[in-house]
């Protein structure tokens, strides 16, 4: 079952993000599904959070999607190469994200080896958001689109993680948000192979 639009409404990012962890993420692309659970996540706190692209309430074409009311898809290029996933939540205005950083694939498993030019399956496949990005053929053509559409969609199939279970640590690649970097704001499943940064 597709998540309610009511789950991505949540104006507090950092439960989304944790929440998000055991949850089914799905592409159709040219009629080929292809999907696993989230197993990482980082939250971006909106126009406070130096962080975030949005911070200082900053308006561009690129983060315009942000703004968006919570439930559609904010796709962006990163170092010129990978398209990384961003889940929109909050109220229209408040420009919150939770980044899909790593997705344990259960789902078009030759797909993704093809698009990720592998031949067997290994943790890499999926672990990073440009990995997630590239095995599910997620491009910037999907950006602003809603996560109730049938080409990109996130369910709820009952797997759920345990406080224990789970570990909230700072983000990747954020130095440039000094004490905004230190913010427990990465989610991932412990002990899971497909997390993008060994654990901790």
């Amino acid at each position: 079952m597709k998540l309610p639009e009511s789950f991505y409404l949540n104006s507090q990012v950092t439960e989304v993000a944790r929440n998000l962890l055991g949850k089914y993420l799905f592409t159709s692309i040219d009629g080929v599904i292809t999907g696993g659970y989230i197993v990482e996540t980082e939250a971006y706190n909106g126009v406070i959070d130096k962080a975030s692209h949005a911070y200082g309430n900053r308006l561009t074409p690129r983060t315009q999607t942000m703004f968006a009311q919570g439930g559609v898809a904010y796709v962006y290029l990163c170092y010129g190469i990978h398209e990384m996933l961003n889940v929109v939540t909050s109220v229209a205005g408040q420009p919150h994200a939770v980044l899909i950083r790593a997705v344990n694939p259960t789902v078009g498993l030759d797909t993704m080896l093809y698009r990720r030019n592998m031949a067997v399956v290994k943790p890499n496949i999926t672990a990073g958001p440009g990995s997630v990005g590239k095995a599910l053929g997620i491009s910037r053509k999907l950006n602003g689109m809603s996560f109730q559409s049938d080409q990109l969609w996130i369910e709820d199939q009952g797997l759920t993680f345990s406080d224990k279970q789970i570990a909230a640590v700072p983000r990747i690649g954020v130095a440039y948000a000094a004490e905004d970097a230190l913010l427990p704001y990465r989610f991932y499943v412990k002990g899971n192979v497909y997390v993008s940064k060994p654990n901790r």
